[in-house]
């Protein structure tokens, strides 16, 4: 998968939780900084590493192309965005920003042959390291050999990132921000995370942030490792008014351990994915081809992304409950369901069939639209309108609800047991899927006034 998961943060009211958490007796204390050499490598999504395989621009754009014939490209169709287009919103004056170690700093090329070869227009983009200068891939051969394994593949991430986000904003100004350290498991990357959202809050430079790093809840030492040293960032950036979001993950219904290859052999969940403040976007596929519309994927809904493969590997959208985070006040319509006192996510899914990495950027795509409707104006976080508002009012509010299907990893690598999704709210999917997004954004902007 590619991860797209971050930091979590304390919402007024909630508790942080310390039963119930595991801590991995391999966990060294975190430090303020990660600059140490990685030793893990990040879990990327197939269509990540396919993409940044190639050496060159033009290759990658090659390679995305393929992959968006694959997909069914362009997926705006199966929003209805085209329709929101045409009534003067293409995400004009909106600047979205996406999270990612080291970048690539080819972005413009990349995004200059996709675009004309998939007939969108040009793409506003432009790439920052606010957490210090970013090392190239071949500096890191020597210097940090695992970390340059990871860093192509980082870049066919990035490219992704900013192709979703363009596909259903294609007006819309997007910043990478790239971080000099390999992001994996536990602490290692994160304090460069957060200078990099400090740095786009404090410069007011994105209105939305998508975010293609996290680590396992269970990967900290502890929950106050987690809230102590990143929660201040998050914080404050949804206090300015910023929208985060991130991909729920693509471990099914638990997630990895320190070494990041390993399964923790019960539930467990990622943050931001977990976070409060940031909402969490799963994974979903279509059931109708090329014909997928918002018509027709009302009639034949959208199942949930579980990529089901007859070997060692299996990519599965992911969905469980916090072990850190309370069950935030937004939640608590749906605590009969949950059945549980502590957070749950995903809140709502969209297309993922490259991993919820794709998922996340597409959401980030669908508030850059609906903050170019609302005047220019912030949204911040969403989840209390969705939960509150938009998941309850279902179809008249733009959100529909998916078929039965489930997010069950190969039981031949766990046999944790997964969620399923289905009419209405469930652990598995939040609230179900944008079907128009005609339909959602008044909805949306009138929720959160």
């Amino acid at each position: 998968m590619d991860r797209r998961h971050g930091v979590i943060g304390v919402v007024m009211g909630t508790v942080v939780a310390t039963a119930g958490f595991v801590v991995p007796a391999a966990a060294a204390p975190p430090t303020a900084s990660s600059t140490q050499l990685s030793h893990l490598s990040h879990e990327f999504s197939t269509a990540a590493k396919t993409v940044g395989a190639n050496p060159t621009a033009a290759g990658r754009a090659k390679a995305m192309e393929k992959l968006a014939s694959a997909t069914l490209f362009p997926l705006a169709t199966a929003y209805g965005a085209p329709t929101e287009w045409n009534a003067g919103d293409t995400g004009q004056g909106v600047t979205v920003a996406v999270l990612d170690s080291y970048g690539d700093p080819a972005i413009q090329a990349v995004m200059d042959n996709f675009d004309a070869a998939e007939g969108l227009p040009p793409v506003d983009v432009s790439q920052l390291s606010p957490a210090g200068a970013v090392p190239t891939c071949a500096s890191l051969q020597s210097s940090d050999p695992k970390s340059a394994a990871d860093c192509g593949a980082w870049a066919g991430e990035t490219d992704l990132d900013v192709e979703s986000v363009h596909e259903i904003a294609p007006s819309a100004k997007i910043i990478i921000a790239a971080t000099p350290v390999d992001e994996t498991e536990g602490m290692t990357g994160m304090p460069e995370m957060m200078t990099a959202i400090d740095y786009l809050r404090t410069k007011k430079l994105a209105s939305i942030v998508s975010m293609s790093f996290g680590a396992t809840e269970n990967t900290f030492p502890s929950p106050a490792s987690i809230t102590t040293l990143l929660d201040p960032t998050m914080k404050k950036a949804t206090a300015a008014g910023m929208s985060l979001v991130t991909g729920s993950g693509d471990t099914g219904p638990t997630d990895f351990e320190l070494d990041g290859a390993t399964y923790y052999p019960f539930r467990a969940i990622s943050w931001p994915a977990s976070s409060p403040y940031v909402t969490a976007v799963g994974g979903t596929v279509f059931n109708t081809g090329s014909a997928a519309t918002p018509a027709t994927r009302a009639q034949n809904p959208d199942t949930l992304w579980n990529d089901f493969l007859p070997f060692a590997t299996n990519n599965v959208t992911s969905a469980g409950l916090s072990q850190v985070y309370k069950r935030p006040t937004w939640q608590n319509g749906v605590k009969n369901i949950t059945g549980s006192a502590m957070r749950s996510m995903p809140d709502i899914t969209m297309y993922g069939n490259d991993g919820t990495s794709e998922s996340s950027p597409l959401f980030a795509g669908v508030l850059a639209l609906a903050v170019e409707a609302n005047g220019g104006h912030n949204l911040g976080n969403v989840d209390s309108a969705l939960y509150k508002k938009l998941g309850p009012a279902g179809t008249s509010a733009g959100i529909v609800s998916l078929a039965t299907s489930n997010d069950n990893l190969n039981p031949a690598i766990s046999s944790v047991p997964g969620f399923t999704a289905g009419p209405g709210f469930t652990i598995a999917a939040g609230w179900g899927t944008v079907g128009d997004v005609s339909t959602f954004i008044p909805a949306l902007i009138a929720a959160v006034k």
